[in-house]
Formats: structure tokens, C-alpha cells, sequence
């Protein structure tokens, strides 16, 4: 038994040391692994693969030595954390190492593995890993060693940093000198960004320096600025900007640096190079956030002409975006030093410098140095609340005397722009006390100047004035009561300019509604009364048919009205004017057109939009508005004997879906509980005809828009899915399987288009948010079951279509699994002789965003990807049916495929780009000018992501293109051309032998009748004139 047991544990050794012979002497890789594994599952131990490798580790021949340290490294790479509990195991190889690093160059790489696999031992005893460091820095030339090696050593350093911090802190400076050794000649940028990382932990972790911070400071500042480029296909993915930042995470880490690199940053701005700019000033200011005046106080003159240099004389934009900045922070730096009693004031000298180089350039509009020099003050302006005073105190008095001193607007504007970057300024800054606000003692100077500017007949100064008066009017009590009754009146008067001032009218109704957010009152009392007036004297016009004021003021009044409804307190006064305007349109001898109608409606839009922000008024406008509106709508929609305008305009489609908008809008916002509120009320006018909740509410008929309604009244479902498919998902709707079922019947009765679309429209919101049960797959099952009685027949086809192309829609959004059976049912219509078109142009339906229902707005159940998942569901589907499908019916899949195509996002479309590029070849030569449009606009991105896929069908792409660019559709030959600009960027080789056939074809759209197709043709051809040629 004993003789066994010997020979088992005998066997395993054996194994141990063939596999150990034939790495080191048969110079094979594998065995390696092998002995790792055994180690891990516990059939041997480390020390006894040391002792098998006895012999090769003592072996006179330094490449047999070399091979057996290797074989140990790798094995400790693999199982280091087995050493956990024998530590002395762990010194007896930190020993073994550290003795053969004095060994033969060929030992070195290999001893360096087996050290940083001992790095990363959890428990290694205390003092070794300063030991390891000593005798690496004493024994080994690291520079001399190949990128792999050095790389090893820097890991070495890394992991004993990380789990022997203070170990390595008490080495003291011997530490940071013996790594400057290491890292002293250093070029791999691969090795340099864990070099710049050791070096930033140095310092950032306050490894002591001692006397050698100039050297650390030189051995990283050699490789300032950067010059590096990756080689084509580098596999490391190491660039330029990795090595920057963290270069100047090491030369930014700590004031001690200053005056060695400040210096440098000074030169390099002065070089010709600009990269060296640029990185110059950016390290300046990283630099400014830990540096103190101290740091700077030597060097603040050269450092100013510097960046005044570069700012006055720069041709680069980037370079003086960059000088602006590092001024700012330099500025900045100043301000937060804490000044001793005795110590000078460095910020006050800085800034008097800045003053006396730039503050004459500013007497000067029309030279060209006058916009630097106000950036260069802005900038040093804009650090801190000091700063600005200083600069402010000092420039806006010269501005203000210049501007009085010009008098050609243009030199005026120019003026006024540079005191408002001044005031702007002022906005960053918050002060206790009112009289402490640099502002206070300028504000009668500044309102003149303002006024002037906006009654001057230049646009332009004009807009520089408005642009005043916002920034002036959002300093706290900075304009007195009798300033914002006269600016007020200045924004009334230019709200109402002439077209060929839009961009004026534009701002000053921007300008009152952040205004009059600030200053209620004020346009309550002084604008709210004349628009008002300005509203019945439009409505006296109308009565009288005075076409040309109502066509002039009328909207511009109204938008006026919108624009300053951003407070709650003006809202009450705006949102009565406006309603109260579209029911006296309703009244007397007034004949409104649509467009009078639409405008109104379009600025209670407007309105609604602004009070969203505000719980108050959003609840305010819904309870004021909708039953307005609703009683507006019904009362159109009965009969009455006398003959009423408005009444026919408001039950027209365009007028309808514009007050549907209203009312989505008005809803969309509210609480749960609030909605619950008003849902109560608006369901049971629709269903019972209840009108009671509705002003003015006695009409001559009943309401009844489900029960044998007028065509009228059952146009009026869009305001009731306007509504209902806007509430909040969480709020119930009451008798919803009563509503539900006369939804469905009105969306399948044939006598009034509009309003089964709205039913459908309506059944498909309320079935998307319905929660996921027994009620839901009713509901779903009455409809599948209505859609299918409604295609078998023929009068209500295409009703029963629309329901099944909006039921299917608001399944697809919230991936309900019956969606997969109705695009099914959907792609067997393609080959439907009457809806087969119908049925490819669904398909844009389903995978486009609504702007009434099934929107995320309107609290619709829209899941992220699900274009993508349509995608991956359909295509191949209606890729068969294609190849599948009769001659006449194939364009019709054609369309269909187009639209999935053209709306999926194109990363998820290019790697299956060439299994459908045919199939959307082939849909170019579709005479169906949709399908057209729809392929090109898939195909011009494609063009520019995926030139190569693209480029091995450059001969029919070319061919197609020129043939649409004829198109008698304009948009198709817009597309066309813009798809022969894209085809440029494919492989220059690939399109030249196309070159002299296109810009023979492309010479006719020159001449096209319609100008946008003659723009398109003119940057297509000079494309590919350029093709080519030398620098294109």
C-alpha cells in the first residue's frame, strides 16, 4: 500500500517536470497554461514547480534560465492569489527576483513578469515592496529595455502605488528620483499615458518631491506640447488628445511647477505652430484653477502681451477663443487670492494694464481692433463680481460718451453691442445692497441711449436696442415705473412694423414676453389695454369687410396677445380678450374667414404652451378655455335658424384640428386629479349630450354626436380624441365600454370621412394606454372583429381600413403581441386591387411620430425602440411577398419597404444595407413618385455612411439618379440631384470614369424652371468638377 501510494504521488511530479522540459528545452507555449491550470485546481504547489525547474533556473546557459524564469512567471501571472496564506513563499520569490535582476539582459523581461505578478499578491509582507523598487531602480536601465518591458515596469510601480501607498512614501524623494530615472527617455506614447499617471499620483497623492520638483517637472514637460499621430489602423486606439489631457493633468497639478512652466507656456504662445497655441493656453488655464497670485505675480506682464497678441493678431478663431479664456481664468485666479493687509493688490495693476492697452481702441467703431479689445475686457470682466465693477466703473462711461459722439447708426450699433457684452456681464453677479450695483449710477444714461436706439429707423440698432432692453429690464429695480411704461410702448409700436422688418417685430415680441414676466403690471396696465382696443377696432373692421388693416393687424395683435401671456396674472387678462374675440365673431354682421379663425385658435396654442410651465395656469386655461371652445363647436354643430359664419367656418377640418390642438395642449399637463375633474364633465357631453357645464349653454338642439348626430356633430368626435387621448394614463374614464363601442361604430360609418378617422384615431389612443387585461382583449377582439366584417363589404372598406391601420399603430408602439397578427393582416392588403396602396402608404403611419394622438406628449405608451423592432419583425415578410408577389402588385411593396426603410435609424439599417440595396434599386424605377422621394431620402445618408457597400453599384446608382433628376416632381428631382451631391463622397477611383457623362447630364436641371432645383443642380455639378482634382 505504501509502494502505491508513493508511485501516485511520484506520477503527478513526473508529469510536472515533462511539461516543464518541454517549455523550456522543446520551446513550446502551451505547457505553460497547462501548468497554471494544475497549480489553480491543486495538483501541484508553486514550490514545487520552483523545484522542477530547478536545474533550467541554474543552468549555466542564459536562455535555458531565461525560459525557466518565464515558465514561473507566467504560472505566478495565473495563480498569484494562491500565495495568499504562505507568506513565506511570497519572500522567497521576491528574493529569488530581486537576485536575478542582476542577471543576463536576456533574464531581465522575464524577472520583471514574475515581479508584477508578485505586485498584485494581496498579502505581501511589509518592506518588500520598497525592496523590490530599490533594486529595480539600481539594478535595472529601464529606458534600455524594450516597450513591453517598460511597460511591465510601470505596471510594477502602479500596482504597489495603489496597495503601498504609505510603504512607498517612506521611501521619501528616493522614491520620485529613482522613478525619474525610470521614466527619463521615455517615447512609447502607450508607456508615457501610465508614465503621466504615475507622475499626476506623485503629486496629487503628496508623495514627497524634495529637491527634485525641476527635475520631474523636466523629464514630463519634454514632451510639451504634444506632437504625436497615430499610425493608420493603430490597434492601441491611443490619440493625440488622450496624451494632451493627461500631460496637462501632471503640469496643472501643483503650483510648485510654476516657475518652470510658466516660461514655457509664454514661448510656446509666441511660437508660429498653432497646435502649440492652443494647447499653450489651454494648460494656462487648467493651470489658474490651483494656482495663486503668488504663482503669477512674475510673469503677469509677459503673459498679458502674450494673449493681447494673440487676441489683436490672430487668424484663428479657436486661438482666440482660447486667449479669452485663459484671460478670464488668469482674471479669475487674481480675484479669489486672500490678500494680506500689507500685500499689493496684483487684480487692480492687472486690470489697469488691460484698461490702458485697450480702452482707445474703443473710440475707435469702424477699426478693425475695437471688437478685440472689448472681448479682452469682457473676458477679464466676466471672472469675477470685482473684476466687473472695476471694468465696468471705467469702460461704460467712455461707451456712453461714444455713443453720443457717432452718429451714423452702424458706429452706434457696433457701440451698443459692446456696453450690452457689459451689462450681460452684470447678470452673473448678485449684490445685498441696491446703491452697491455698478448700474445704479449709469441707468438714466443707458434708458436714453436705449430709447434712441429703438426709435432709430436702423433694423439693426433697432434689434441691438431690444436686446438692451431685456438684459437692462433683468436687473432688480433697475427701471423706474415711468422707463417700463415707455419701453412697453416701444415694444407695442414694434410689434407692429412692416414685413420688411419681421426680424424686428420678432425680437420685440420676445423681448415683452421675458419682460413681462419680470414686470406684470406694467404690461398689464399699459399693453394689455391697447391690444384690447387694437382687438375691437379689428373686429369693427371685420363687420365693415375692411380687408386690408384686418389683414395687416389682426395677427399681429393676437400675437402680441400670445406672446406676453408668460405670467399667470396677464394670462387672466389675455386668454377672456382672446376667447371673448372668437365668440364676437360669432355675433352681429362680423364675416370671418378660416384664416382669421385659425389665427386666434393658433395663438390660444401659443398661450396654452406658455402657462404648461405653471400648474396654476395651466388648470386656469383647460377650465376657461375648453368649455369655451366646446360650446363654440356645438353651438356650430346644431341647427338654428339664423345663418352664421363662423359656424360653418369652425366645423371645417383645418379649423377643427386647430382647435384640437388647443385643447391637447391644455390637457396634457394637467394632475391626475384635475384631469379626473374635467373628464367627468366632457365624456358625458359627447355620450349623454349634457351640456351643462358649458357657458351659454342654451342651443336649439341636442347634442348628440353618437346617436344619429348631424354630420355636424359627429365632426366634433376630433375634439373629444383631442381630449381623451391627452389625459394622463392613470386617470379613469367614465362609461369607457360605452364610449369604447360607439367609437367603433362611428369609425366604420361611411357618410363623413373626417369624423370615422377621428373615431379611429380616438379608439387606437384609448386602447394604447388601457392597462394590459381581460378588458383590453375585448376591446381588441371587437375591433379585429369590426375590421374584418368591414373589409369583407364594400361600402366601408376604406373606413374599416383606417381603424385597422390605427388599431395596429397604437399595438406596434407598446409591442402588444397582436400587433405581429395585424401587420400581417396589414401586408396581406398590399395585394388588394383597391387598398393595396392604401396599404403601402400605412407603413409610413406606423413607423412616423403623430403630432395629435399616440404621442409621448400626450402620455401615450411609446416604447424607445420600436422602429427598430418593426424592422426586424416585418422586413423579411415583406421581402418574400415582394419576390413573391404579381407584376402590378410588387410596387406597392416597393412603397411599403421605402417607408420602413427611410424612417429606421441608419445605424440600424447599415449591416443589412447589402441584402435591401436592390430591392431599393429596383423601387427607384417605381413611377410612383412617393416611392421615389421615400428611396432617395433613405439612400442620401447611406450614400455618406456607407460609401463602400454603396460604391459597388456606382453604375445604376448614376444611371437612376440622372433619369429622377427629370422628374416631373419637383421634390423627387430636388432628391435626385442632392443624392448625386452625396455620391461625391464615395471613392474618388470608383466616379471618375462618370465624370464627364454627369456633368454633361447635370448642365439641364441648370435650367430648371424652379430655383430651389437650380441650386441643387449648381452644388451637385461644381462637385464633381472639383472630383478629382488636386486638394478636393
Amino acid at each position: 500500500m505504501a509502494a502505491a501510494a508513493a508511485l501516485e504521488a511520484v506520477a503527478p511530479l513526473g508529469t510536472l517536470w515533462g511539461l516543464v522540459q518541454d517549455f523550456v528545452m522543446g520551446q513550446q507555449e502551451g505547457p505553460a497554461d497547462q501548468v497554471a491550470a494544475d497549480v489553480k485546481s491543486g495538483s501541484y504547489t508553486v514550490l514545487q514547480v520552483v523545484e522542477a525547474l530547478g536545474s533550467s533556473l541554474e543552468n549555466p546557459e542564459p536562455r535555458t534560465r531565461a525560459r525557466g524564469i518565464q515558465l514561473l512567471s507566467q504560472v505566478l501571472l495565473q495563480c498569484h492569489s494562491l500565495l495568499l496564506e504562505k507568506e513565506g513563499t511570497v519572500v522567497h520569490l521576491i528574493l529569488f527576483y530581486e537576485n536575478r535582476l542582476k542577471d543576463h539582459h536576456l533574464v531581465i523581461p522575464s524577472v520583471l513578469q514574475g515581479l508584477r505578478a508578485l505586485s498584485l499578491c494581496v498579502t505581501l509582507p511589509p518592506g518588500l515592496a520598497v525592496s523590490v523598487l530599490k533594486a529595480i531602480f539600481q539594478e535595472v536601465h529601464v529606458q534600455s529595455l524594450p516597450q513591453v518591458d517598460r511597460h511591465t515596469v510601470y505596471s510594477i510601480i502602479t500596482n504597489f502605488m495603489r496597495a503601498r501607498e504609505e510603504e512607498l512614501k517612506g521611501l521619501g524623494a528616493d522614491f520620485t528620483f529613482g522613478f525619474i530615472q525610470v521614466m527619463d527617455g521615455e517615447k512609447d506614447p502607450r508607456n508615457l499615458l501610465v508614465a503621466f499617471r504615475i507622475v499626476y499620483d506623485l503629486i496629487s497623492r503628496d508623495y514627497s518631491l524634495g529637491p527634485f520638483v525641476e527635475e520631474l517637472f523636466e523629464v514630463t514637460s519634454c514632451y510639451f506640447p504634444i506632437d504625436f499621430t497615430p499610425p493608420p489602423n493603430d490597434p492601441h486606439g491611443i490619440q493625440r488628445e488622450d496624451l494632451i489631457l493627461s500631460l496637462r493633468a501632471v503640469l496643472a497639478s501643483t503650483p510648485r511647477f510654476a516657475e518652470f512652466l510658466l516660461p514655457l507656456l509664454i514661448e510656446k504662445v509666441d511660437s508660429e505652430i498653432l497646435s502649440a497655441k492652443l494647447d499653450s493656453l489651454q494648460t494656462l488655464n487648467a493651470c489658474c484653477a490651483v494656482y495663486e497670485q503668488k504663482e503669477l505675480k512674475d510673469f503677469l506682464p509677459s503673459l498679458w502681451a502674450s494673449i493681447r497678441r494673440e487676441v489683436f493678431q490672430t487668424a484663428s478663431e479657436r486661438v482666440e477663443a482660447e486667449g479669452l479664456a485663459a484671460l478670464n481664468s488668469l482674471t479669475a485666479c487674481l480675484s479669489r487670492s486672500v490678500l494680506r493687509a500689507d500685500a499689493e493688490d496684483l487684480l487692480d495693476s492687472f486690470l489697469s494694464n488691460i484698461l490702458q492697452d485697450c480702452r482707445h481702441h474703443l473710440c475707435e467703431p469702424d477699426m478693425k481692433l475695437v471688437w478685440p479689445s472689448a472681448k479682452l475686457l469682457q473676458a477679464a470682466a466676466g471672472a469675477s463680481a470685482r473684476a466687473c465693477d472695476h471694468v465696468t466703473s471705467n469702460v461704460l462711461p467712455l461707451l456712453l460718451e461714444q455713443f453720443h459722439k457717432h452718429s451714423q447708426s452702424n458706429q452706434r450699433r457696433t457701440i451698443l453691442e459692446m456696453i450690452l457684452g457689459f451689462l450681460k456681464l452684470q447678470q452673473k453677479w448678485s449684490y445685498e445692497d441696491k446703491d452697491e450695483r455698478p448700474l445704479s449710477g449709469f441707468k438714466d444714461q443707458l434708458c436714453s441711449l436705449m430709447f434712441m436706439a429703438l426709435t432709430d429707423p436702423n433694423t439693426q440698432l433697432q434689434l441691438v436696442g431690444i436686446r438692451t432692453l431685456t438684459v437692462l429690464g433683468a436687473q432688480p429695480d433697475l427701471l423706474s415705473s415711468g422707463d417700463l411704461e415707455l419701453a412697453v410702448g416701444h415694444l407695442y409700436r414694434l410689434s407692429f412694423l412692416e414685413e420688411d422688418s419681421q426680424s424686428c417685430r420678432v425680437a420685440a415680441l420676445e423681448a415683452s414676453g421675458t419682460l413681462a414676466t419680470l414686470y406684470p403690471m406694467a404690461f398689464s396696465s399699459h399693453l394689455v389695454p391697447k391690444l384690447a382696443e387694437d382687438l375691437c377696432t379689428e373686429e369693427s373692421d371685420l363687420a365693415r369687410g375692411d380687408g386690408p388693416t384686418r389683414c395687416s393687424r389682426h395677427p399681429r395683435c393676437l400675437q402680441a396677445l400670445s406672446a406676453i401671456s408668460t405670467h399667470p396674472s396677464i394670462v387672466k387678462e389675455t386668454l377672456p380678450l382672446l376667447l371673448q374675440h372668437l365668440c364676437q365673431m360669432n355675433r352681429g354682421s362680423m364675416s370671418p374667414g378660416t384664416t382669421e379663425v385659425i389665427a386666434v385658435c393658433q395663438s390660444l396654442q401659443q398661450v396654452a404652451e406658455k402657462c404648461q410651465r405653471d400648474p396654476e395656469s395651466c388648470w386656469y386655461f383647460h377650465q376657461t378655455a375648453v368649455p369655451c371652445l366646446l360650446a363654440l363647436a356645438v353651438q356650430a354643430s346644431t341647427p338654428e335658424k339664423e345663418h352664421s359664419v363662423l359656424k360653418k367656418v369652425l366645423l371645417e377640418d383645418e379649423v377643427l384640428a386647430t382647435v384640437a390642438s388647443v385643447i391637447a395642449t391644455a390637457t396634457t399637463h394637467l394632475s391626475p386629479d384635475l384631469a379626473s375633474q374635467s373628464v367627468a364633465h366632457i365624456v358625458p357631453l359627447f355620450l349623454d349630450g349634457n351640456i351643462s357645464f358649458l357657458p351659454e349653454n342654451s342651443f336649439s338642439g341636442r347634442f348628440q354626436p353618437f346617436q344619429d348626430g348631424s354630420s355636424g356633430q359627429r365632426r366634433l368626435v376630433a375634439l373629444l380624441m383631442a381630449f381623451v387621448c391627452s389625459l394622463p394614463r392613470n386617470v379613469e374614464i367614465p362609461q369607457l365600454n360605452r364610449l369604447m363601442g360607439e367609437l367603433l361604430e362611428l369609425s366604420c360609418c361611411q357618410s363623413c370621412p373626417f369624423s370615422s378617422t377621428a373615431a379611429a384615431k380616438c379608439f387606437a389612443g384609448l386602447l394604447n394606454k388601457h392597462p394590459a387585461g381581460q378588458q383590453l382583449d375585448e376591446f381588441l377582439q371587437l375591433a379585429v372583429d369590426k375590421v374584418e366584417a368591414g373589409l369583407s363589404s364594400g361600402p366601408c372598406r376604406s373606413q374599416a381600413f383606417t381603424l385597422l391601420l390605427w388599431v395596429t399603430k397604437a399595438l406596434v408602439l407598446r409591442y402588444h403581441p397582436l400587433s405581429s397578427c395585424l401587420t400581417e393582416r396589414l401586408m396581406g392588403l398590399l395585394s388588394d386591387p383597391e387598398l393595396g396602396p392604401a396599404a403601402a402608404d400605412g407603413f409610413s403611419l406606423l413607423m412616423s411620430d403623430c403630432t395629435d394622438v399616440l404621442t409621448r406628449a400626450g402620455h401615450a405608451e411609446v416604447r424607445i425602440m420600436f422602429r427598430q423592432r418593426f424592422f426586424t419583425d416585418n422586413v423579411p415578410a415583406l421581402v418574400r411577398g415582394f419576390h413573391a408577389a404579381p407584376q402590378d402588385v410588387k410596387p406597392n411593396y416597393l412603397k411599403g419597404l421605402s417607408h420602413v426603410l427611410n424612417r429606421l435609424p441608419k445605424p440600424v439599417l447599415l449591416p443589412e444595407l447589402p441584402t435591401l440595396l436592390s430591392l431599393l434599386l429596383e423601387a427607384l424605377s417605381c413611377p410612383d413618385s412617393v416611392v421615389q422621394l421615400s428611396t432617395l431620402s433613405c439612400l442620401q445618408p447611406l450614400l455618406l455612411e456607407a460609401p463602400q457597400v454603396m460604391s459597388l453599384h456606382v453604375d445604376t446608382l448614376v444611371t437612376k439618379f440622372l433619369n429622377l433628376s427629370a422628374s416631373p416632381s419637383m421634390a423627387v428631382r430636388i432628391a435626385a440631384l442632392q443624392c448625386m451631391h452625396a455620391l461625391t463622397r464615395l471613392p474618388t477611383p470608383v466616379l471618375l470614369p462618370y465624370k464627364p457623362q454627369v456633368i454633361r447630364a447635370l448642365a439641364k436641371p441648370l435650367d430648371d424652371k424652379k430655383r430651389l432645383v437650380r441650386k441643387e443642380a449648381v452644388s451637385a455639378r461644381g462637385e464633381w468638377f472639383l472630383l478629382g482634382s488636386p486638394g478636393s
